[in-house]
């Protein structure tokens, strides 16, 4: 490689920086090839390497890059498209849903989820873990919050924890009537444990989906699922709409 230095430009270094570097991953780097390390890189292109981390956690939010335990920072492979819905509204657990049962606690909920459900500050509500794999690789991980009232018939008796749980929980939430249901979708951080489920640093970019589900006039459970924003590409619908390919082509179908 030769050195390129960067040219005087009104926009922030790193943004000019991060533009340079895209384009050298399209001409010199292939899919999964694993880059050189920051000092290199930051004397290839003439800047602090504080620039470099900049431009370089942008192209990981554009999901140019990925950042892997052990490995470095290796160049992504186009986005994968997730469904996160139809245009039917359904219960989690419903034919067709991808998530993966894992397990589930009785348990305060945040603060937050408490208020969204309406329940009392210190009542235990049902906490639904599940994950969801997609070409081999952990994409997402979930809290479905599930308040007793919306449980009434569920015994410990009947499926005492674990995957069995998480049935019988989701079975006996499907006897009520789904009025309705609203998502909500913004960008954040993996915290300690959800990066641990995703195979992510603490601190990757996150697409976190919050989904409130709607029965007898209240808010009968809440779902907080986090994607993997490096890798996935959220479709709402049954078909995920209208895709655009970001590349040397551009096209939209």
């Amino acid at each position: 490689m030769g050195t390129t230095q960067l040219e005087s430009v009104p926009e922030p270094k790193y943004w000019h920086l991060k533009t340079v570097l895209s384009e050298a991953l399209d001409s010199e780097f292939s899919v999964g090839e694993i880059l050189p390390n920051e000092r290199d890189l930051a004397a290839r292109f003439g800047v602090a390497r504080a620039t470099l981390r900049q431009a370089l956690e942008q192209l990981e939010l554009e999901g140019r890059l990925q950042r892997r335990r052990g490995v470095g920072t290796t160049v992504a492979p186009p986005r994968m498209g997730v469904a996160v819905g139809t245009d039917q509204d359904a219960w989690p657990g419903a034919p067709g849903d991808a998530w993966q049962p894992a397990d589930c606690t009785l348990a305060v909920p945040p603060a937050a989820v408490a208020a969204a459900l309406e329940t009392g500050a210190e009542e235990p509500v049902h906490i639904v873990r599940r994950s969801r794999v997609s070409h081999g690789q952990p994409v997402a991980a979930e809290l479905l919050y599930v308040p007793a009232a919306s449980v009434p018939e569920l015994t410990a008796i009947d499926a005492p924890s674990g995957a069995p749980r998480v049935r019988a929980v989701l079975r006996e939430l499907h006897r009520l009537e789904l009025e309705g249901q609203d998502r909500a979708v913004e960008l954040g951080s993996a915290r300690a444990d959800d990066a641990k489920e995703l195979d992510r640093l603490p601190g990757a970019p996150v697409l976190v989906v919050t989904t409130r589900f709607l029965a007898a006039g209240r808010t009968a459970a809440l779902s907080v699922a986090t994607y993997r924003a490096d890798t996935c590409r959220l479709t709402f619908g049954d078909t995920g709409g209208v895709e655009i390919h970001h590349g040397p082509e551009r096209q939209a179908s």
